[in-house]
């Protein structure tokens, strides 16, 4: 059997915690930021965790993580 491939474009966007869900980044931060309150920026530059309706999905785009 051959090994998996990661997918290489989730790895650099996802990691694993210690508990074993994935962490990811939040969304809007890259542009148009004037619209955006000084609150709201500091919220987006927290993580923030994959649903878990979404995790397995996740978990196989990185099968040497778990």
């Amino acid at each position: 059997m051959p090994k998996m491939k990661t997918n290489r474009a989730a790895a650099k966007r996802m990691r694993a915690t210690g508990t074993g869900r994935i962490r990811r980044g939040k969304a809007g931060k890259s542009h148009l930021m004037r619209g955006k309150s000084a609150n709201r920026l500091r919220r987006l530059e927290k993580n923030d965790m994959v649903d878990k309706a979404d995790e397995k999905r996740m978990k196989r785009l990185l099968p040497y993580k778990f």
